[in-house]
């Protein structure tokens, strides 16, 4: 399949975003096109047809999906049950104890699975894996029963302590997959065999209640590719910036959530990293949210677990995002107090925007930024509209936010972005700062529908001293598609003082996720340019809670692991509880807890210089001027073609660039240069 296109998909909350790579051709395209709900395939369907007309001519899709994520948000996932130990039915209700507001008395939390779905049958494994009760079967097969009697679609077995003896679950799990009749059953020791009750239920009854729904999609969009002449592969983002197959993914949709995002970090990574950037802050604004990461060093950093909601806790790794509801339908409104808000409540994609005309009356930062005039109406990004209504979204400003605070069109509109910079600003601090990382030190590179609006406010507020915005910042997630690497996390329990580690045991875990990992790679059809294996413990000093992640260099020949000692067990964790905490416990007995393991097929990264403009002159790109609002007055401000602005390129502020995904906007005092690669690199001018 060599010299065919490669085409990534992303699915956002307002638009499908889709990048197309011809590298025989040595070219790209990309659309964007309106997300379509509640089936979010037509979207899809509809972007990659704008760019290719013969599927035949594809030999890679890969799909960052938010159908996992918004299933969970808006609690759309299927009729699960639950088969239980007895005794712990009411894991899921229970959680942490936690409350949805931590300082309140009061709150109100329902688990996806209803009590009366949450069935219990004989069984008992203890914490060392001693058997105390087998599994009762013909309960387990009863129980299945009554699920499906009352309509259940899929199924999730939590075993107590599976994680140490997964024997009485499998086979649990094997007399239920002979009889219910779709592949949705979810095992924990599958999903999740790690240590901690909550976090391991929750996980897999996610999984669960996703199978249907996921699957469901996935299908449809498989079935519609292979229909229009597709004989390639098929992909799917994983939360931790890998992809899989897409079987896999119908198997594991809970490693779906945030795939979308993680795509975009994936993206950032590569292109600030080629273009001499590798500690880079990320800010992703589409419609919804903005998305904030962290990136030092060229590497992004995994959490091993997240909250989607409250209560609804998946571990499993994921790129650690922060996410705010400042996108640019975010709806501006005027508290009781007289306080203007900016979110977390959006327009998406249906109504959108005042300005699209469809029917919203509350203003939206899209819609201060049409009335400042840094977003020409006469042609709107997406091409859902041919012109937007800028009068409609000045009499929403005036109606919302400009008479209850007795300000005019220009200072309402001025004040919605304000705040809005202000919320972006404060995730930026939170992800650097607040984690002892100076931005100074950072670039930082906006991206999403809306984010290279807001760079001249990132700049001053944040003290950024430099912004990189890529070539094709509204398709960025749909580019880390096809950029992304083949990857498949394990995590086994180990529970173990280390002086009393069996290395000999370490080791055939260690082992047996590297043949799982290796197995996975070989069933692609995806060529790999390289194969990484990596391992970490999670490690504490006996007595402790929380854990450090301890990065463990292990020697494999080939695909055979070499078992470490104790000692370099030791060494690494104290360079890492160093690390961490500056100091060591004198005397503390060191203790691991799991063994966390990746193998990573490392696909061929395409040659972003493809990217950059051929030939042209700056002033070939100028396509006039209009008035914009910058602070407390106007301006007479360029505007550009930045796709026609050649490499080497300067261009001061007031200036906007102007792209079919995104528009640039250059702030009086801030100098934007092209780069080699087609990137537009933001700085002060007297910097």
């Amino acid at each position: 399949m060599s010299g065919k296109k490669m085409i990534g998909v992303d699915v956002g909350g307002t638009f499908t975003d889709v990048f197309v790579l011809d590298e025989a051709a040595g070219t790209a395209s990309v659309a964007k096109v309106p997300t379509t709900r509640p089936d979010q395939s037509g979207g899809f369907l509809d972007g990659i047809g704008r760019q290719v007309s013969d599927l035949s001519d594809v030999a890679v899709v890969v799909h960052g999906t938010t159908a996992g994520t918004n299933a969970l948000l808006e609690r759309k996932g299927a009729k699960i049950g639950i088969i239980t130990t007895q005794g712990l039915r009411d894991v899921l209700e229970m959680r942490r104890r936690d409350r949805p507001r931590t300082w309140g008395l009061r709150g109100d939390f329902e688990p996806v699975v209803p009590r009366d779905l949450r069935l219990e049958v004989p069984e008992r494994t203890l914490a060392d894996g001693t058997i105390r009760v087998p599994v009762d079967l013909d309960a387990v097969r009863a129980a299945a029963q009554q699920l499906l009697d009352q309509g259940c679609l899929a199924v999730a077995v939590l075993f107590a302590h599976s994680y140490a003896n997964p024997e009485n679950e499998a086979l649990a799990v094997a007399a239920l997959r002979e009889i219910w009749p779709t592949p949705h059953v979810s095992a924990s020791y599958e999903i999740l065999p790690e240590i901690r009750e909550f976090e391991r239920f929750s996980t897999t009854a996610l999984n669960a209640y996703l199978q249907p729904e996921v699957s469901g999609y996935l299908d449809r969009l498989e079935t519609a590719l292979k229909g229009g002449g597709f004989d390639g592969e098929f992909m799917i983002v994983q939360s931790n910036g890998g992809v899989m197959d897409v079987g896999t993914a119908c198997q594991l949709p809970v490693r779906t959530a945030l795939s979308g995002p993680a795509a975009g970090v994936i993206a950032a990574a590569y292109i600030a990293d080629t273009a001499g950037f590798p500690d880079v802050i990320t800010g992703d604004m589409g419609g919804t949210s903005f998305d904030v990461s962290l990136i030092a060093g060229g590497q992004s950093i995994l959490s091993p677990q997240t909250s989607i909601d409250f209560g609804m806790v998946v571990r499993t790794p994921m790129i650690e995002i922060t996410t705010i509801g400042a996108g640019g339908g975010s709806i501006a409104w005027v508290d009781k107090g007289g306080l203007l808000n900016i979110g977390p409540e959006s327009a998406g994609s249906n109504p959108g925007p005042v300005s699209y005309g469809l029917g919203n009356t509350r203003p939206t930062v899209t819609d201060a930024n049409v009335v400042l005039g840094r977003i020409d109406p006469d042609n709107p990004i997406g091409g859902k509209l041919t012109r937007l209504d800028v009068a409609a979204a000045s009499k929403a400003i005036d109606t919302h936010v400009g008479a209850p605070l007795n300000l005019s069109t220009v200072e309402a509109a001025e004040a919605i972005l304000r705040v809005a910079n202000s919320r972006m600003a404060g995730a930026i601090r939170l992800v650097s700062i607040e984690r002892g990382f100076d931005p100074k030190r950072f670039a930082f590179m906006p991206f999403g529908g809306g984010g290279a609006l807001h760079t001249g406010a990132m700049l001053a507020d944040v003290g950024i001293g430099r912004a990189i915005v890529p070539r094709y910042p509204g398709v960025t997630s749909a580019m880390g598609c096809v950029i992304a690497d083949m990857r498949q996390d394990f995590v086994q329990t180990i529970n173990s003082l280390a002086d009393a580690l069996d290395t000999a045991t370490l080791c055939r875990f260690m082992q047996a996720h590297v043949d799982q990992g290796i197995a996975m790679l070989a069933a692609s059809r995806t060529t790999f340019e390289a194969r990484e294996i990596s391992f970490e413990l999670d490690m504490a000093y006996l007595g402790q809670t929380h854990t450090v992640s301890v990065p463990l260099t292990v020697k494999v020949n080939d695909t055979t692991v070499v078992a470490p000692t104790l000692a370099q067990i030791a060494e690494a964790f104290d360079a890492a509880y160093m690390a961490a905490y500056g100091r060591l416990l004198e005397k503390g007995v060191r203790r691991v807890m799991n063994l966390r393991s990746a193998v990573t097929g490392k696909r061929p990264k395409f040659d972003l210089s493809t990217l950059a403009p051929v030939g042209g002159l700056a002033e070939e790109a100028l396509k006039g001027h209009r008035d914009v609002h910058f602070g407390t007055a106007w301006f007479s401000t360029s505007i550009y073609d930045r796709l026609a602005l050649p490499v080497g390129a300067e261009i001061s502020g007031p200036a906007i660039l102007e792209q079919p995904d995104t528009t640039v906007l250059i702030e009086p005092g801030l100098i934007g240069r092209v780069d080699s690669y087609g990137n537009t690199i933001i700085t002060r001018e007297d910097a």
